[in-house]
């Protein structure tokens, strides 16, 4: 398993990227506001762009080094590209826009069967893309870049063109992959809800600078990240299901921060790891733990520190030795009232728990 390696300065306009990041297999979001240069990363990676002064490697690949000279065009690096906007030959077949990709791979390191089945896009084959939904022509999109047998997947706000169903239904597909390909996905996103479904490792950049990168878990919980998303502030953590509670019709999780109790997860079997989202919004924080509340989830956890947000509230950091934060958003005055500080021993009530997975 080959991992991507980057480095490369280029100036656009009034953009001036500086990057650096390396990315496994598995999936590695970037995530940042409009015109942070999200989309020129990866036309970078891909080639289309020539940037400055870079260093771009997939394993012992060598893809570009000015300083030896080396510059690998876009057609011979194995780049599988899927847009925001699904390019399919409109006067091709499903299956023939498939087929294209195919005949042309230079090896086939994805199977047709397999590209078919993974994107469910097989009763689709004899259709004309001007027949399909903007969910499906996606999955062949996706579905062509796979029979491209790429060495590096770039997947540039795929889902951003979709709605809010269109998006659900697409989602579990892309989830998939990272567990079926063993090479590096790059996915460039709005939407935190997708960055915490998918990414491995995240990538968070402003203004063409790395502010942070690393696991969903560190970056999502860090106070300036969560600032930078407002209201919509969430952090995620990995679970393992223990059990259900078939009266109540609930799971039971064992999660690091203690063991949770959430709406029944499916036929999810005990051992299944699952994701958990979080949102600071949903969290509140006590000295002692409540007995009588409707609340089912409460954490004994300490506070890691308290970062003003606005005038009127805070953003409590909390959490168990040196495992995932929580966050919690409260005011000001509860947190004066509580005399919150780092080091102090409270308990975080949760309100609701999103499983991912």
């Amino acid at each position: 398993m080959s991992a991507l390696d980057a480095r490369f300065r280029l100036r656009v306009g009034a953009l001036d990227l500086d990057i650096a990041f390396r990315a496994e297999p598995g999936v590695t979001a970037i995530l940042g506001p409009s015109g942070a240069g999200k989309t020129t990363v990866l036309r970078c990676l891909a080639g289309l762009r020539r940037p400055a002064d870079a260093v771009i490697h997939l394993g012992d690949a060598v893809w570009q080094d000015d300083r030896a000279g080396i510059f690998v065009p876009p057609h011979r690096r194995g780049v599988g590209y899927v847009f925001q906007e699904a390019d399919l030959f409109a006067h091709l077949s499903v299956r023939r826009n498939l087929r294209y990709a195919l005949d042309r791979a230079p090896e086939h390191r994805v199977r047709w069967d397999d590209a078919v089945a993974w994107l469910g896009v097989g009763p689709l084959l004899d259709r004309a893309p001007g027949r399909l939904s903007g969910g499906e022509r996606q999955r062949v999109a996706i579905a062509r870049a796979l029979l491209s047998s790429p060495r590096l997947l770039l997947m540039d706000e795929p889902l951003s063109a979709l709605d809010e169903v269109g998006r659900r239904d697409i989602l579990p597909y892309i989830a998939e992959l990272p567990a079926r390909l063993a090479l590096p996905i790059v996915y460039v996103s709005h939407s935190l809800t997708e960055v915490a479904r998918l990414a491995d490792h995240v990538v968070w950049l402003v203004d063409g600078r790395i502010r942070r990168a690393g696991p969903p878990a560190d970056v999502l919980a860090h106070p300036e990240f969560a600032q930078w998303l407002g209201d919509a502030a969430a952090v995620v953590a990995d679970a393992v299901v223990q059990g259900h509670d078939d009266r109540f019709h609930l799971t039971r999780l064992d999660g690091p921060w203690g063991p949770m109790l959430v709406r029944r997860h499916g036929s999810s079997e005990p051992g299944r790891r699952v994701r958990v989202q979080i949102a600071a919004s949903d969290v509140s924080v006590g000295l002692a733990r409540e007995t009588d509340t409707s609340i089912l989830n409460q954490f004994a956890v300490r506070v890691r520190d308290v970062t003003p947000t606005s005038p009127s509230d805070v953003l409590v950091r909390l959490g168990r030795d040196d495992g995932p934060a929580l966050l919690a958003r409260i005011t000001r005055r509860s947190a004066h009232h509580l005399a919150l500080a780092p080091g102090r021993d409270v308990y975080a009530r949760v309100k609701s728990v999103a499983v991912l997975d």
